[in-house]
């Protein structure tokens, strides 16, 4: 039995947590196409069976926030959350979508990397996106750096080449226990899952008109045999900000709670009665009591 620890480090938007619901083959982090959508480090639990379906090998995988430079408490709390990962794990995971020039916030990764004795891949992402030369470039400049122990071309979105990646990852992991049940795919409580399903229905119902002045926090949840009762609050940072998640005749909430609720049916296996309320909290994300309140100062220490 071989079982280890490995964080997934990377710019926002990368493609990390869609990396991370690929290999657990489930969707336990959200996903949308803005930057900074992961706030909290998530925690992702892939085991393997033998032929005589006995587990052989188990990774926790680390989602950790977008490392960037901060213009707040919150920006603060989720960079020092992905930073402390480091000192946590057998191995990195650093995933880039480009060539070195795409990503300058790629420089200070590195630089924080270069020092580090734990093993270190570099995860190409998004290879579909890049010509042969772009990649080729790209794949040289990490390979010749000296830096990483690994390196390797992946399209997370479909999967492509995660299989070698995998194969990879286990070289770095050493014999061990089972850390977790076999059947468990995260730590964190289905509350949680639930209240990140709705935040990530909101940034994409939302688009660009409330960025990410959004929190959700779960009041009720009353589960059932054949219902889950859930009331969540909506917290945004502005009167004005209130009107645009509510929309016209209340059409924008009501489309945003559908699409959440849907998506919470199938986790949970149960009919799902969801009700939202949207309050305001000026400046929640510069108030370090809003913040952990939210649970979003996981700073790992």
């Amino acid at each position: 039995m071989k079982s280890g620890f490995v964080g997934i480090i990377g710019r926002p938007n990368v493609g990390k947590s869609t990396l991370l619901n690929n290999i657990l083959g489930e969707k336990i982090a959200i996903t949308t196409d803005k930057p900074q959508t992961t706030r909290n480090t998530i925690r992702g639990i892939y085991t393997r069976t033998d032929g005589d379906g006995e587990p052989n090998l188990q990774i926790v995988f680390i989602d950790t926030p977008g490392i960037h430079k901060a213009h707040n408490k919150l920006g603060s709390a989720m960079v020092n959350s992905a930073i402390n990962t480091f000192k946590e794990v057998d191995a990195i995971l650093f995933l880039v979508d480009g060539s070195p020039e795409k990503g300058p916030g790629d420089k200070y990764i590195l630089d924080m990397l270069k020092d580090l004795d734990t093993p270190k891949i570099i995860v190409i992402n998004k290879i579909d996106e890049m010509d042969p030369a772009e990649f080729k470039e790209t794949y040289d400049f990490y390979s010749e750096s000296g830096i990483f122990d690994a390196v390797h071309g992946v399209y997370a979105l479909k999967g492509t080449n995660v299989d070698k990646l995998m194969e990879s990852i286990e070289k770095f992991v050493e014999d061990g226990p089972m850390f977790f049940p076999e059947d468990m795919i995260t730590d964190h409580p289905e509350r949680f899952i639930v209240s990140e399903i709705i935040r990530e229905k909101l940034l994409l119902y939302l688009e660009e008109e409330v960025p990410h002045g959004v929190a959700v926090e779960i009041e009720n949840y009353k589960e059932g045999d054949e219902l889950t009762e859930i009331g969540a609050v909506i917290y945004c940072e502005k009167k004005s900000h209130k009107g645009i998640i509510i929309g016209k005749q209340g059409k924008k909430l009501k489309g945003v709670g559908k699409a959440a609720r849907l998506e919470i049916e199938a986790l949970l296996g149960t009919k799902v009665f969801l009700e939202l309320w949207v309050k305001v909290k000026e400046n929640w994300r510069d108030s370090e009591i809003a913040i952990s309140n939210f649970g979003l100062n996981e700073t790992g220490e």
